[in-house]
This record gives C-alpha cells, structure tokens and sequence, in this order.
C-alpha cells in the first residue's frame, strides 16, 4: 500500500475505537506501512494527521515494539504537530514509551529508548505543559515527566513550578492531575 492509498484509507477513521483499532491492527499486521502513516502524521497541517496519529496512538496501545524502528523520525518530528486532535496521541504515545521504559516487566522499549530520544520528549513534555494545549496532552506530559525525573534530576523543580504556577488558570482535570502529580513528587 502506498502512501496515497493509506492516506484515502485514513480518511475512513473516526473517532470511534472499533476503526481506530481496525486499522492498528492493519497497520500492525503489515509493519511495511508504519513508515507510510507516519509520513501521514507529520502532514501536520492537514486533517488526515490527526486520523493517522489516532491510528499510530493505538497501534503503540496493542503493540508499543512495533514503533523501535521509527523511535528516531517520531521523536524527531513528533514536535511538529500542532492541530489538537494530534497533540494528544503524539502525547498519549510518549507516555507509552516512557511507562515501558520505567516498567518493571522486561521489554526491548527499556534499550531501545536511546538517552536522545528522552530527551526529545522531555522537551516536547515541557513544550506542551507551557502551551496553550488542551488537558489531555497536558495530562500526559505531566505524567511522563514525572517518571522521567528519575533519572533527570532538573526535571521535577521544573514540573513543580509549572504546575503551581498553572494551577488557578487550568481546569479540573489539569487540577487533580497536578495535584497527584505534585503529591508523588513531594514522597
């Protein structure tokens, strides 16, 4: 499948977890398209992005391994993306890879995640706690960057001033997330 071909085919997701996870389990079952539909997700200004990011946030939910190969082009790119409804699952991804990362559970994420590509999303994480994003890629940098701080130690007196700074602007689910986050900060 080409590139085209899997851009018209994207134009038949929605919002809906049945396609969604139809055409993960396409793309999963044929790995040849992951570099097609990332092409297609860092299309950042065109709507069909945000479908081949939806697609590639649950390919990653079913199959995190298959994404190793592109670690370096997402992380690469992934700060590209702007229009809300990629944000999210660029952010729900990096939070994939950094939760296997810090897993107990043995995993090729633990070796594959290179010291660069954390940092890249440290930076994204940072980025998208200080922009006017909404707060589901809020949610999901702060809890990246709550687990990344084990290992950067400039990360939580970072995060700490953020979200107490943050804290009376945002909604309440930026609210309660910061709350919990600070709470197993402050341990």
């Amino acid at each position: 499948m080409t590139t085209k071909e899997l851009y018209e085919e994207l134009s038949y997701v929605n919002h809906s977890r049945e396609k969604r996870l139809h055409y993960a389990n396409l793309v999963i079952a044929n790995p040849d398209l992951i570099p097609e539909l990332l092409n297609i997700l860092f299309m950042v200004d065109d709507k069909i992005s945000c479908r081949a990011a939806w697609v590639f946030e649950f390919m990653c939910g079913e199959n995190l391994e298959a994404s190793i190969p592109y670690l370096d082009e997402f992380t690469e790119s992934m700060h590209k993306v702007h229009l809300d409804s990629a944000v999210r699952p660029v952010a729900k991804v990096c939070e994939y890879l950094v939760q296997a990362y810090y897993s107990k559970m043995d995993n090729k994420i633990k070796s594959a995640l290179l010291p660069k590509y954390k940092e890249r999303i440290v930076e994204a994480c940072f980025d998208w706690m200080i922009n006017d994003e909404k707060i589901a890629p809020k949610a999901y940098a702060m809890n990246t960057l709550f687990l990344l701080g084990s290992d950067y130690d400039w990360i939580h007196p970072e995060l700490i001033i953020i979200l107490e700074r943050d804290y009376q602007m945002q909604s309440s689910g930026f609210k309660a997330r910061a709350r919990h986050i600070l709470k197993k900060i402050k341990k």
